[in-house]
C-alpha cells in the first residue's frame, strides 16, 4: 500500500506538501495540488481520514442545517455547498430543523457531536442571542440572516430592496393599487420584503392600505390563503407583490379556480426565481435570490476562516428583475377594475 512518502516523491514534493493537499489547504498552488493529485491517483493512495483528524485535530467536515429538505428552494443551497466542499476535499453533513426551534436546535447538536469543524446555518427558529451563544463552541456561519455580533460571518440578500424593486417596477407599469403577501412575522427577510414594498408606495406617494397586506406562509397554501383573504375583504388591486415564488405558485392556481386571467386580471411579481417559475403559464416576472452564489460564497468564508485563517468580512447580495410575462401594462388614465372583488366572499 503506498505510503504519503510514496506520493511525494512520485509528484517531486515534500510529505508536508502532500498533507497540505489532502487537507484542502488554500495555500497550495493549482499545478501542485495537480501533481500531487495525480500521484495519488497512480498510486492508489487514499489519504486516512482519521489520521488526518489526529493530527490537525480537525475532521475536514462542516455541518449545515436547513429548516427543510423538500420544496425547489433548498436544493441549490445543498448542491453549491457540497460541491465547493468537494473541491477543497472537505465534506458536509446536512441536518434538517424540519421548520420549528426544537428540532433546529437537536439537528445543530447532532452535528456538533460529529465533531465537525464549523456550521453553516439557514434556519428559521434560532434566535440571535441562541446563535451568538453557539459560535462562543465553534465557527458558524450564516445564510440570509442578520446577527448583531456575527456580522462578519452573514452572508446576505438586500430583502428590502429587492421587494422594494418590485413594487417599483409594478408602479412603473402603471399600477396604483398594489397587494403584498408577505411571509411568516417571525422570518426576519419576510419583514424585510413588506418593509421594501411598504417603501416604494411612500416613494411613489402612494397610500399604504393595511387591507392589501397578508402575512402567510412561504408557501404554494400561503399565496391560496391569501388570496381567500382578500377575496372576502373585498379587496380591490390590479397589481401584486409575493413574498416568495411559492406563494405566487398558490396565487396562479387560486386564480385558475376563479377564473381571474393572470396578467389582465392581476399582474404579479414573485420573489426567489425558483426553476419553476419560468414555466408557469403565463411564465412569472420574479426578483431573482442568488441563493447558489451565496451559498458557494459562505462555504468559501467557512473553508477560508477555519482552514486557512483567513479574515472574513459581512457580504450582502442584491437581487435583479427577471421579467416575463406575468405583468400588464395599465394605463393609469382608465379605472382600472379587479376582478377579485366579483368573486364571492365564501371562496
Amino acid at each position: 500500500m503506498a505510503s504519503i512518502k510514496d506520493v511525494a516523491k512520485q509528484a517531486g514534493v515534500s510529505p508536508a506538501t502532500v498533507s497540505r493537499v489532502t487537507n484542502g489547504y488554500a495555500s497550495v498552488s493549482q499545478a501542485t495540488r495537480d501533481k500531487v493529485q495525480a500521484a495519488m491517483d497512480a498510486l492508489g493512495y487514499v489519504p486516512d481520514a482519521s489520521a488526518q483528524a489526529l493530527s490537525s485535530k480537525r475532521t475536514n467536515t462542516l455541518g449545515m442545517v436547513v429548516s427543510q429538505l423538500d420544496g425547489p428552494f433548498y436544493g441549490p443551497v445543498l448542491s453549491a455547498v457540497a460541491g465547493n466542499l468537494r473541491k477543497r476535499k472537505k465534506h458536509l453533513l446536512i441536518a434538517c430543523g424540519h421548520g420549528n426551534r426544537r428540532d433546529e436546535a437537536e439537528s445543530i447538536e447532532y452535528l456538533i457531536d460529529r465533531k465537525v469543524d464549523g456550521l453553516i446555518l439557514l434556519t428559521e427558529h434560532q434566535s440571535s442571542e441562541a446563535l451568538v451563544s453557539l459560535s462562543e463552541r465553534l465557527p458558524i456561519y450564516l445564510i440570509n440572516q442578520e446577527v448583531e455580533g456575527l456580522e462578519h460571518r452573514n452572508i446576505v440578500l438586500d430583502n428590502f430592496g429587492g421587494a422594494r424593486d418590485a413594487t417599483r417596477y409594478l408602479i412603473e407599469q402603471g399600477h396604483r393599487k398594489i397587494a403584498c403577501i408577505g411571509g411568516q412575522d417571525f422570518k426576519l427577510d419576510a419583514d424585510a420584503r413588506v418593509e421594501g414594498y411598504k417603501q416604494a408606495l411612500r416613494d411613489a406617494g402612494l397610500a399604504i392600505d393595511p387591507k392589501l397586506i397578508q402575512r402567510t406562509r412561504f408557501e404554494a397554501a400561503g399565496g391560496q390563503e391569501a388570496m381567500r383573504n382578500f377575496s372576502m375583504d373585498g379587496a380591490c388591486f390590479s397589481g401584486l407583490v409575493t413574498g416568495n415564488d411559492e406563494s405566487a405558485l398558490g396565487v396562479y392556481a387560486w386564480c385558475a379556480e376563479q377564473g381571474v386571467s393572470i396578467p389582465k386580471d392581476l399582474s404579479i411579481v414573485g420573489f426567489d426565481d425558483i426553476f419553476m417559475s419560468r414555466f408557469v403559464n403565463p411564465p412569472l416576472t420574479t426578483m431573482h435570490f442568488p441563493l447558489a452564489e451565496m451559498a458557494k460564497a459562505c462555504s468559501e468564508v467557512a473553508l477560508n476562516e477555519i482552514y486557512d485563517g483567513a479574515p472574513v468580512a459581512r457580504q450582502v447580495f442584491s437581487t435583479r428583475l427577471v421579467l416575463r410575462d406575468s405583468v400588464a401594462y395599465i394605463d393609469s388614465t382608465q379605472t382600472e377594475i379587479n376582478q377579485l372583488t366579483e368573486t364571492k366572499a365564501n371562496v
